[in-house]
């Protein structure tokens, strides 16, 4: 390719606190600015698959106010282009060393060091973090994407292990008689696990292509249409980032328990996709950080407007679905997950704002009340949809084994709910109690 592009905000001292960014730009009063600094973290941050490797540096303007408000976003290209499209010389950015990872070890994790190195300024001044946003948001949804990715990868090698592998033999007598022993699908543990894991990895599939249908409909001409598209677009990135990235990880463990022994050797996959997933619960923003950015900002935006708005979406899905025998178990679990949701929602109101601490705390277990009520709200609607397929006499047994995880789902994962809502209404002081020298 001609270019690939990089992220540069995380620094030695700062990480998620990025209003402590030292990196200075300093005006060459032609237009371009000089960039001094050091970046770490930076993905894909030196190679040589392109031609030139587009950097863009959050960096503070000499004399800006210190904080979040005085950075401003850069674009610093390895080589300097030419008035006629071609490359010239190197600029004054380099890679200082390699990160030596747990994972994900087909990405350069590169030490950015910038020296005078020239760069222009992307917008204005002082609207660095505004302008870095734009990326930061699609970086989260593709970093949910990821986390689902490597959970659906281990779990499909899970799978094929399970039916492979032949060990002991079924307690309710042989299923493979003329062999040594018993496929390990036989056996009740190992189903749990892998029904856990295709519930949320086919959960998960369904979560993103619902989020991507949100994000074409932003720009519907129908402005109502838009607006509630948007509006549900900034709510749900925080949960989507974080739910599917700790539910990938999660996945990954499970498939490699499946694998028993096997799995903790490089022999088989599932260790790798152990590896691979955990950077995904800390990058582009670590998931406690998401549940911040949920509860902090998300669900107050416009007074609350988008989470009103799906609650009202879920209200009328579940009036219009209520009688149904067939889905009935699925809808009840959803409303039921919808009201935990709702309770959670009034305490933080009642008890986030006189004590922030209590916001902070619940944030987590918000944030999966919320991950498990969108699941609900998905698994209802495959399940209404497989439902009606097998009524008008599709015998696919896709949708029969749509109607089982659906059911795997709603009986032994979403009951979590209930957990999470008790663990958030403790609130803050068993967390904030305990001295710090007490640790």
């Amino acid at each position: 390719g001609e270019w690939t592009g990089t992220m540069n905000l995380t620094e030695p001292q700062c990480g998620t606190d990025l209003g402590m960014v030292r990196t200075k730009a300093v005006p060459n009063g032609d237009g371009s600015y000089s960039i001094t600094g050091q970046k770490i973290w930076i993905s894909a941050g030196e190679h040589d698959f392109a031609d030139n490797i587009i950097h863009t540096v959050l960096a503070r303007v000499e004399g800006a106010v210190p904080g979040i408000k005085g950075l401003s976003l850069f674009v610093v290209p390895k080589f300097l282009v030419n008035e006629d499209g071609s490359l010239g010389e190197r600029n004054g950015v380099a890679c200082a060393g390699l990160e030596h990872k747990m994972g994900i070890h087909g990405n350069a994790t590169a030490v950015m060091a910038y020296e005078n190195a020239k760069g222009w300024l992307i917008g204005e001044e002082g609207r660095g973090m505004n302008n870095m946003f734009v990326v930061m948001n699609e970086a989260r949804l593709g970093t949910g994407l990821q986390g689902l990715a490597i959970g659906d990868a281990a779990y499909q090698a899970a799978v094929e292990f399970a039916n492979d592998r032949l060990q002991g033999r079924s307690l309710t007598g042989p299923k493979n008689p003329d062999g040594p022993a018993d496929p390990i699908m036989v056996h009740p543990d190992v189903r749990r696990m892998l029904l856990e894991a295709k519930a949320f990895v086919e959960g998960g599939r369904a979560f993103i292509l619902w989020t991507a249908l949100q994000a074409d409909l932003q720009k519907a001409a129908d402005e109502a249409v838009a607006t509630k598209a948007k509006d549900y677009m900034g709510l749900i990135t925080p949960v989507l980032k974080a739910y599917l990235t700790d539910k990938g990880f999660h996945v990954a463990s499970l498939a490699m328990q499946v694998h028993g022994g096997s799995g903790y050797t490089e022999h088989f996959p599932a260790s790798q996709y152990l590896r691979d997933a955990r950077i995904t619960m800390i990058y582009e923003g670590t998931n406690g950080i998401q549940a911040l950015d949920l509860v902090g900002r998300k669900l107050p935006a416009n007074g609350g407007r988008a989470i009103m708005s799906w609650f009202a979406d879920i209200d009328a899905f579940v009036g219009e679905n209520g009688d149904d025998e067939a889905i009935k178990p699925f809808v009840e679990g959803l409303a039921d997950a919808k009201k935990k949701l709702q309770e959670a929602t009034m305490w933080l109101m009642q008890n986030g704002m006189a004590n922030p601490d209590n916001a902070a705390a619940a944030s987590t277990d918000y944030l999966h009340i919320f991950g498990l009520t969108a699941y609900a709200f998905l698994w209802a609607q495959m399940a209404k949809a497989a439902q009606a397929k097998i009524a008008a006499g599709d015998a696919d047994p896709y949708y029969a084994n749509k109607l089982m995880t659906s059911r795997y789902f709603v009986e032994r994962i979403l009951p979590d709910a209930g957990a999470h809502l008790k663990k958030l209404k403790s609130g803050a002081e068993v967390l904030m109690q305990m001295p710090a020298e007490a640790f």
